[in-house]
């Protein structure tokens, strides 16, 4: 399979990644649904209400004491898959990565075309005056961030009941063109970044998932193992 995988990429010229939680875990980043995700951790709030629009209006204290404890990606490195996109950016190969992380660790590798889609720890602004922040500013203040107007910073990540940012329209016109997709780390269940897959109208779509995912039958090449297992071999 894994050498399928490598001619595919030798023969594309036009490859679009689409990634999930699955491509950090090897960086030691948790994920949300696996056995040990933060998902399946006990907190006072489940932690699919606690990242709310609604909660973090409501109970700004209480967000940002998990924001602060669990979103923290400061101090993670990029891993190989992250390193290896790098590569075949710089190859030309590779024309977007599109990511539902908000880790930034595909920029840290050095990408340059990075949609994330559910934004980014490391874009702040202050509710109030619309000032931004640095993540270091938000991570390392006391109890709730405040910008010097005396509002309150806000992650510019996706909450849920917020909608997708600009950046979700141009993934759909990179899928489009792509004539290869590579899907990695992701279970293909959260809408609406999973509907990206079906936009796609290429050649080969390769799905790279520890899981099954609900779009397998339609795969060109399915692997089921680590994503680091199989982009240490290109």
């Amino acid at each position: 399979m894994i050498e399928e995988f490598k001619k595919i990429i030798e023969n594309s010229n036009n490859i679009v990644f689409f990634g999930g939680a699955g491509v950090s875990t090897e960086s030691g980043i948790p994920d949300f649904r696996s056995k040990d995700g933060l998902y399946n951790q006990k907190y006072d709030y489940p932690p699919e209400l606690i990242l709310s629009h609604t909660f973090f209006y409501n109970n700004t204290e209480e967000f940002y004491k998990f924001y602060k404890d669990k979103m923290n990606s400061l101090k993670y490195e990029p891993n190989i898959t992250h390193i290896k996109l790098k590569e075949l950016e710089d190859k030309g190969k590779l024309k977007c990565v599109i990511t539902q992380n908000i880790d930034g660790l595909h920029t840290k590798a050095g990408s340059k075309n990075v949609l994330e889609i559910h934004g980014t720890i490391y874009k702040n602004h202050c509710i109030k005056c619309n000032k931004e922040y640095s993540a270091e500013y938000v991570f390392n203040s006391n109890g709730i961030p405040r910008c010097n107007c005396g509002g309150i910073i806000k992650p510019d990540v996706v909450l849920y009941e917020e909608p997708l940012n600009e950046s979700f329209e141009e993934a759909i016109r990179y899928i489009q063109n792509c004539d290869t997709l590579i899907v990695g780390g992701t279970s293909l269940t959260v809408y609406p970044a999973a509907s990206l897959i079906r936009y796609f109208k290429g050649k080969n779509l390769i799905l790279i998932n520890k899981d099954k995912t609900p779009y397998d039958n339609i795969a060109t090449l399915v692997i089921n193992k680590k994503l680091g297992e199989v982009f240490k071999e290109i």
